[in-house]
């Protein structure tokens, strides 16, 4: 399944890139909750090179989805417009 950015997430993103777009720096700040908002909560894994998030929708359903700093990239430029989601495992 698929979701649109949106604007939350695009915040979400703007403050990582802002913050800095190197893996190195977000290693060494690893934490699996770092970013916090209403339907969002994610930080990033130094295993997985990616940001993973958990996103809930409009029930209140958890999915996940994990985002790279070069995917980061390309959806805040507008390349990407949609993300893919699973449920947990």
């Amino acid at each position: 399944m698929n979701i649109g950015i949106d604007d939350e997430l695009n915040s979400l993103l703007r403050i990582i890139i802002k913050e800095s777009n190197d893996h190195n720096y977000w290693a060494d700040r690893e934490s699996c909750d770092l970013f916090q908002t209403a339907r969002y909560c994610g930080g990033y894994d130094s295993i997985e090179n990616a940001f993973t998030f958990s996103y809930y929708d409009i029930k209140n359903i958890e999915w996940w989805f994990q985002i790279t700093l070069d995917e980061i990239d390309k959806i805040l430029s507008g390349e990407i417009q949609q993300i893919k989601i699973r449920q947990p495992d």
